[in-house]
């Protein structure tokens, strides 16, 4: 199986440079360990959440979503998405559509605004929102200029994949159970609720699983 892994908007301090390229790459992921193929999941979750674009909603892209699904088990879900995506005389538009209204800008509201701060505190940039940031610092980590809010969903599933990546199973476990759980099942209901294509609940459900399953257990995928 093959996992598209993108840029992100989390980087080290300057003490703890790190080099991503600049371009998508595809690593094989039968060939690297389990935290970096975790690594890789949350970093391609990252990318599924950003706006539809065409530089990196490639049929790799695509490929990768479902060789994702097979190891999951997620036919289902695979299925749905291919029905809609058939179906569809523009699926990117449709997408980008989808995206606005569920994430953006939707009337006559946002129907799952995709910032922790929302749903834990009914507001944007509050207490959460600093103490994550003060999270990410703490760990070696800060936002690029020009980033999104700190507790933007991305930003969350981009900083597990540099503690998947640190192999820092501790401060994994400590930052799901301390800041990305208590406000994502709010927001994954929001998703299902609101969604008019599968796409979005199909990336929430994989969320949920590698989230839950990394606090609860640990991932261990099944051998095919």
């Amino acid at each position: 199986m093959y996992i598209v892994v993108p840029r992100c908007s989390l980087s080290r301090d300057t003490c703890f440079s790190v080099n991503l390229p600049e371009e998508h790459s595809t690593t094989p992921m039968q060939n690297i360990s389990l935290t970096d193929q975790i690594a890789a999941i949350y970093r391609f979750c990252a990318q599924s959440m950003h706006y539809p674009h065409p530089q990196w909603f490639t049929e790799k892209y695509l490929d990768s979503l479902y060789g994702l699904l097979d190891a999951l088990g997620g036919d289902r879900e695979k299925q749905r998405l291919l029905q809609a995506f058939a179906a569809s005389p523009d699926r990117l538009e449709d997408l980008q559509v989808e995206h606005t209204r569920l994430f953006i800008n939707g009337v006559p509201h946002v129907a799952a605004p995709p910032y922790g701060s929302v749903y834990l505190e009914k507001t944007i940039r509050g207490k959460y929102s600093e103490e994550i940031l003060a999270y990410y610092q703490s760990q070696g980590y800060t936002l690029t200029e020009n980033a999104d809010l700190p507790d933007s969903l991305i930003h969350q599933l981009e900083f597990l994949s540099f503690l998947a990546k640190d192999q820092n199973r501790d401060g994994e476990e400590e930052f799901l159970t301390r800041f990305f759980l208590p406000w994502f099942s709010i927001f994954s209901t929001q998703v299902f609720n609101e969604a008019q294509h599968p796409f979005y609940q199909v990336i929430v459900s994989i969320i949920d699983f590698f989230t839950k399953e990394e606090e609860e257990y640990g991932v261990q995928f099944n051998e095919a």
